[in-house]
């Protein structure tokens, strides 16, 4: 009997889980933890299997290990709808990320990462998560979102608390539950504005316009409820995911001295560095499905209901795809990862996420080409499904 252990909750396992997840896939590619009832699957094929069939791995669940269990595909989140349904939602939310928004916007990043590195030029240092990484996608996201430049510190004080970890429960405890709460009410009275005079060129306003044509042909328009519920996920979303993004680089690229300099030096291997950040340490390394009938994986027979997690942060380390895994190396070559999910669920905001990680490390390079972190100024937060740094204090 295999003498691995892993589960998500273990704060001293998540420090650094490469090990456990090497074995895992070694020794246990279908791996069983009996206390938290769930399997897990570690390999590259077998996740981006995974995810490219839910009709067999359902995220009508939960994704999210402490709250998988009854059916939550009547909650308004994407993220929980299998299709028809997910269908359906997700055409309307792409709405938000067309190319040439996206293109659109690339100036007005490019302005706020220089509103927000220029105060640091000439210090000797500065919080590269809290004053860079954090706020760059939060006023973003914000922007595209609808939410007021006054509203939004707050509002992302909110996000910072739903993802409060409570010892022996995770996520779903009281305080990260307030926070949730609070982040709703707000939205959702600002949706209540939106409906009443939807003028403004937000993605709430364009959610406001929009119809939907649902599995029985009918035409309506969306309720209040599901703009909310739109619009928390991908505030909420929009503002993590590129946060981890950015603290990971600023915590990698100290550690590996030579290849920021060839990154100074050459600028146009940023795009290809951010996918190597991405790979290599995934900002959401866990996802959860739920096995809608039985299935066989190596050898293993996973039961219909079942409860399993796609490791994602895994599968980017699996030297069955990627030769020296365990190499940073932004001149890498690789056809992809599964950092952003794969098939149906692959993230709608990816793009947006590549474009602010992309322009943020080309301008933090350009003013810093050479820092240090400090390491009493460095807080790892921990989670089921994300995984970097709460605060990287630098040293320039």
């Amino acid at each position: 009997m295999s003498d691995i252990y892993w589960d998500p909750f273990d704060t001293e396992i998540d420090t650094n889980p490469h090990p456990v997840w090497t074995r895992m896939r070694d020794e246990a590619p279908v791996y069983r933890n009996d206390r938290f009832d769930f399997w897990a699957l570690s390999r590259f094929h077998d996740v981006e299997a995974a995810h490219r069939d839910p009709g067999t791995y359902s995220s009508a669940h939960g994704t999210v290990l402490e709250i998988m269990g009854p059916d939550l595909s009547n909650t308004g989140q994407i993220i929980f709808m299998d299709p028809p349904e997910h269908t359906i939602h997700r055409a309307l939310v792409s709405r938000a990320f067309t190319p040439r928004r996206m293109a659109a916007m690339e100036d007005e990043v490019r302005g706020l990462c220089a509103e927000l590195l220029d105060p640091h030029v000439g210090s000797t240092g500065f919080d590269f998560v809290q004053d860079f990484g954090a706020q760059l996608p939060s006023r973003v996201i914000a922007r595209l979102v609808g939410v007021p430049d006054e509203d939004r510190e707050e509002q992302r004080h909110n996000i910072d608390g739903i993802f409060h970890i409570e010892p022996g429960v995770g996520m779903i405890n009281e305080t990260a539950l307030g926070f949730r709460i609070k982040l709703y009410e707000y939205l959702d009275a600002l949706v209540e504005r939106r409906m009443a005079d939807p003028t403004t060129d937000d993605l709430i306003s364009v959610l406001c316009h929009a119809e939907i044509t649902d599995e029985h042909g009918e035409v309506r328009s969306l309720t209040r409820s599901e703009i909310t519920d739109f619009t928390l996920l991908l505030f909420t979303a929009g503002t993590e995911t590129v946060m981890r993004l950015l603290g990971n680089a600023a915590v990698l690229l100290a550690e590996h001295p030579d290849q920021r300099s060839d990154l100074v030096a050459h600028p146009e291997l940023v795009p290809n560095a951010i996918e190597e950040l991405l790979r290599f340490e995934a900002p959401s390394p866990v996802q959860g499905r739920w096995t809608t009938r039985e299935v066989t994986v190596h050898d293993v027979t996973i039961p219909e209901g079942s409860k399993v997690l796609l490791l994602t942060g895994s599968a980017g380390r699996d030297e069955r795809v990627y030769p020296d895994p365990d190499r940073f190396d932004v001149r890498r070559q690789f056809a992809h990862h599964v950092s952003f999910g794969y098939g149906i669920h692959f993230c709608v905001g990816a793009a947006l996420a590549r474009m602010e990680g992309r322009i943020g490390l080309e301008e933090a390079l350009r003013r810093f080409p050479d820092w240090q972190v400090d390491p009493d100024r460095v807080v790892r937060q921990h989670t089921s499904t994300v995984r970097g740094y709460s605060q990287v204090g630098v040293l320039v």
